[in-house]
């Protein structure tokens, strides 16, 4: 069912964060790899392996996504700040910091599901409003 919704929002012109605060999606998730470290993203900002960021194929930039580890049930909320994965039968690739609060660095993969649960506000890009994860804090909204 969510694959069917999925599809019929990616086809729409309806924004997914906007239209389904809740929108469910189960896949596997992997995280980066070092040699991504410092690289820009699809934001225009640096992967940092400290912030709790992600790479999704279709969900709008700047989206905040609660991802939950199913074989543990750990969660965590992340930004959409890339686009990808481009590996078969991934959903979301997470940062470092995401994948140990996730506990699937071990593993390197997890059986996840992802729920939008809000986003961020509009920002000007400018290399300085980037220096660190704090910067971000202040331009979170929840959508409800």
């Amino acid at each position: 069912m969510s694959l069917i919704m999925s599809l019929m929002l990616f086809f729409s012109n309806i924004n997914p964060a906007e239209a389904l605060p809740s929108l469910i999606q189960k896949g596997k998730a992997s995280f980066y790899s070092k040699k991504f470290n410092g690289r820009k993203t699809a934001y225009g900002e640096r992967v940092s392996s400290e912030s709790l960021e992600g790479a999704h194929l279709h969900l709008p930039l700047n989206t905040l996504v609660e991802v939950t580890n199913l074989d543990n049930q750990r969660s965590v909320i992340v930004r959409i700040n890339d686009r990808g994965p481009f590996a078969k039968g991934r959903v979301i690739d997470l940062t470092l910091a995401a994948a140990h609060a996730l506990g699937m660095v071990s593993k390197g993969i997890a059986n996840v599901s992802l729920r939008v649960v809000g986003k961020g506000q509009a920002i000007a890009m400018s290399p300085s409003a980037f220096t660190t994860p704090i910067a971000f804090q202040p331009m979170l909204e929840p959508v409800m």
